[in-house]
């Protein structure tokens, strides 16, 4: 079973989302794991919008990059990039992948629109996970 890391600077947004979605098109074919160079807790709206499609990530905990340095990874895919920078010689063999999705978090105006931009970063990773998982899982 191959092993997969989502990283992004605080393991709250983004990188959830990614591992969500992971997880449900690699089935049992991945042990999916996200992390954070930083731990900002699980994005209450992220697991919203998730819910939207049918994933259930409200169990997910923010967790920090070097709590997952013991772990042989096949594949580590990152999704923001200030990861990528500050994290290049993350300790492992692994194949590495990045895609700089925008930050939700980030957004401002009414919260239909904060929703909004949410729905959209999350059908980007969607399309990217969708992908990634056929093209390696």
């Amino acid at each position: 079973m191959k092993k997969v890391l989502v990283l992004c600077t605080g393991n709250s947004c983004r990188s959830q989302i990614a591992h969500g979605y992971l997880r449900h098109f690699a089935g049992d074919r991945a042990t999916v794991y996200s992390a954070g160079i930083e731990t900002h807790g699980v994005n209450p709206r992220a697991v919203a919008i998730m819910a939207e499609d049918g994933i259930d990530i409200s169990h997910h905990t923010s967790n920090n990059v070097n709590e997952y340095t013991n772990i042989s990874f096949d594949y580590i895919i990152t999704v923001c990039d200030h990861a990528k920078e500050s994290c290049p010689n993350f300790p492992s063999a692994a194949a590495k992948f990045h895609h700089n999705f925008t930050d939700p978090a980030k957004a401002t105006g009414t919260e239909e629109e904060i929703i909004n931009a949410f729905r959209a970063t999350r059908n980007e990773i969607k399309a990217y996970c969708k992908r990634f998982t056929a093209d390696y899982l």
